[in-house]
């Protein structure tokens, strides 16, 4: 391995980062590092700072797909979920609080509503503390430009950004009560759990069982994943536990240890506001191997109703294509 492939594979993880955060998708993310390594080899130059010149082509390059996915993004059928990532790569102790924070589905949904030079520049400077000199020629813009995306960046993630007001043994604590309470079906724990206006929804992109709405209300939505919990159970189907996008999750499998789907709990007040679950096939392949989630929920069903069991909640059965 030449000395330039050794410091590539250092800032991996930080480039990685950036590109993640700016377009909200492994697969993309993974695609921008490595045209920036493309790019970087075909220069055949040594630049002062390596770093820099990384940071700048991984941001230039995440700007142009970001800009058309956008346009992909708005005929996408149902929410649209940034594709689920079970660790971040690149680490720093002095900054975790707020890579994780950027990290979360909530936060990452926020991004969404910012241009992609906005995005671009909120990344470099609120996550990742870069200096508007590096920032301006990241982008391709001057530092007087930058200052004012920032602002501007700033004012819109403010307006909603979300608030994690429990700290991480608080949200591992509940979150781990919420998955017992899930396993054993105890519609009277989950509820306990729930914040009043908890609300539950579902990223299939027209390609997996979603609800056709969102589901909320402590009551329904516990309802809702009882009804959910016993016959997935009943297939051999099983989860573990594993941080999501920072947050407390799950991935969900088949019998067969194949992904259905994951699972992030936003935690917030004292209990479960937002629950998130990705089940596009697409946006789980870098997890594992994809199961067929249409066939899961049929399997699930049948098994529902050769136990004897109720009709499902009218709200569940949305997940039902006809």
């Amino acid at each position: 391995m030449t000395g330039a492939d050794e410091t590539f594979q250092e800032l991996r993880p930080l480039l990685f980062s950036i590109a993640y955060r700016i377009l909200g998708s492994v697969t993309e993310a993974e695609d921008a590092v490595q045209e920036t390594w493309l790019r970087y080899e075909a220069a055949g130059v040594e630049p002062v700072s390596v770093k820099a010149y990384l940071s700048t082509v991984v941001t230039r390059v995440s700007i142009d797909v970001l800009s058309s996915a956008r346009v992909r993004r708005e005929a996408y059928v149902g929410p649209w979920f940034p594709e689920p990532l079970l660790s971040d790569p690149y680490e720093d102790p002095e900054r975790s609080a707020e890579l994780a924070d950027s990290l979360s589905m909530a936060a990452l949904l926020l991004l969404e509503r910012l241009t992609p030079l906005e995005r671009a520049v909120f990344v470099l400077r609120e996550v990742f503390a870069f200096d508007f000199p590096e920032i301006a020629a990241a982008v391709g813009r001057s530092e007087a430009a930058c200052r004012q995306l920032a602002v501007r960046a700033r004012r819109h993630m403010e307006a909603g950004r979300p608030r994690f007001d429990a700290d991480r043994a608080e949200r591992e604590d509940l979150a781990a009560r919420f998955f017992d309470a899930f396993r054993a079906g105890d519609v009277a724990a989950l509820r306990s759990l729930l914040l009043a206006d908890v609300d539950m929804v579902g990223d299939g992109g027209g390609k997996a069982p979603q609800w056709a709405r969102r589901i909320v209300g402590a009551d329904t939505v516990a309802e809702v994943l009882v009804a959910i919990a016993g016959p997935f159970a009943a297939i051999g189907g099983t989860f573990e536990r594993h941080e999501v996008n920072g947050q407390p999750g799950a991935v969900f499998r088949d019998r067969d240890g194949r992904v259905v789907n994951t699972l992030v709990l936003e935690i917030a007040g004292g209990g479960v506001q937002t629950i998130r679950s990705v089940l596009n096939p697409d946006k789980l392949a870098h997890v594992g191997p994809v199961a067929d989630a249409w066939a899961v929920l049929r399997d699930a069903n049948r098994a529902r109703l050769a136990a004897g069991g109720d009709p499902l909640p009218p709200l569940a059965k949305r997940v039902v294509r006809d």
